[in-house]
């Protein structure tokens, strides 16, 4: 692969700069035209927005977005909003992309386009990662240019990680193992910290606020409890005590939270696997995620101090077939 060709992004602010556009002619007491509207509902990230909304089955209509546009609340917010957009402007992605390479497999490609949207909900995520890769970012006065880069780094590790063709490694698993071993991708939402912050001697938030990252620390002091209740929803759904897509989908989403258990367990297992066999075999848990359990047992096993951590059932692993990652099962 040429190195031109690895990363790939494209920034749209089409959608911010339409809505801050409306807001301006407010502030000066102009007429919003039909031709503003249509600006701003022809937009590229406002129509991919619709899209992903209509996906995840939830309302979204342009008269409603419209009444949100034309709120007092977000008139007050004009300024920071235009503010916080150019400041997020200056950030060079190219080198956000380049920087996460190195916890990504080498035949990792990063094509995206990032779209930073003032919208009613407060939240940032990706979409379309197989298709038409999209980060989707709430623009927020709160969140620094510093803060909008990590956010960005984690979501291209996203990204990243799944342009990466991996073998179908559980698709003879039963099927309620099945279940169980595809949930445990979900620690991505950990490995994509780690890479965010580009080592596991770097706080996860030291670009956030101090609220966030105390909030943090004091989710990482519930580690061992979060574990076990993640073991638990494997179990259950591996011995059939959660039943059907919608039981086992319900309990596992409440595992995201503001950055529950996927995130906190995640980066601790990514962590302590990195220190102890190197970014080679973590990144080779990227590419089956049940060789990271497997594999930061492997390192609690052989640990010679620091805290007492608590290891994965033998029964789970056994139950999804999982084995270290290759680098570690050769020592």
């Amino acid at each position: 692969m040429q190195a031109d060709d690895t990363v790939q992004l494209r920034l749209d602010t089409s959608e911010a700069e339409a809505v801050l556009s409306i807001l301006a002619h407010r502030a000066a007491g102009e007429p919003v035209s039909d031709s503003d509207w249509q600006h701003l509902f022809e937009s590229e990230p406002y129509r991919r927005l619709k899209q992903r909304e209509a996906e995840m089955k939830r309302s979204f209509e342009d008269a409603e977005f419209k009444a949100f546009v034309l709120s007092d609340p977000l008139m007050a917010q004009a300024g920071k909003l235009g503010e916080t957009l150019t400041a997020w402007k200056r950030i060079d992605l190219e080198a956000s992309a380049r920087s996460i390479l190195g916890y990504l497999p080498a035949q990792a490609r990063i094509h995206a386009k990032v779209f930073p949207v003032i919208k009613p909900k407060a939240n940032s995520f990706v979409f379309d990662v197989k298709s038409d890769p999209t980060i989707f970012l709430y623009v927020d006065p709160a969140v620094t240019a510093a803060q909008f880069a990590n956010t960005v780094r984690h979501e291209l590790h996203h990204i990243g990680l799944s342009s990466v063709d991996s073998p179908a490694l559980v698709q003879d698993l039963p099927p309620r193992a099945k279940a169980a071993a595809e949930w445990m991708g979900a620690f991505g939402e950990g490995m994509a910290m780690l890479a965010a912050a580009g080592s596991p001697t770097v706080h996860p938030h030291a670009d956030s606020s101090p609220e966030d990252r105390a909030r943090w620390d004091r989710d990482m002091a519930h580690f061992s409890g979060d574990l076990r209740t993640v073991e638990r929803f494997f179990l259950d759904v591996i011995d059939g005590r959660l039943e059907g897509e919608d039981a086992v989908n319900g309990k596992a989403f409440t595992f995201f939270g503001v950055q529950g258990p996927w995130y906190t367990v995640g980066w601790k297992m990514a962590t302590v696997v990195e220190k102890a066999y190197g970014r080679p075999a973590l990144i080779d848990c990227m590419l089956d995620p049940r060789r990271l359990l497997a594999t930061y047992n492997s390192a609690v096993k052989e640990r010679r101090s620091g805290d007492r951590l608590p290891s994965w059932s033998p029964r789970l692993l056994c139950a999804v077939r999982a084995r270290p990652a290759t680098t570690v099962s050769r020592k």
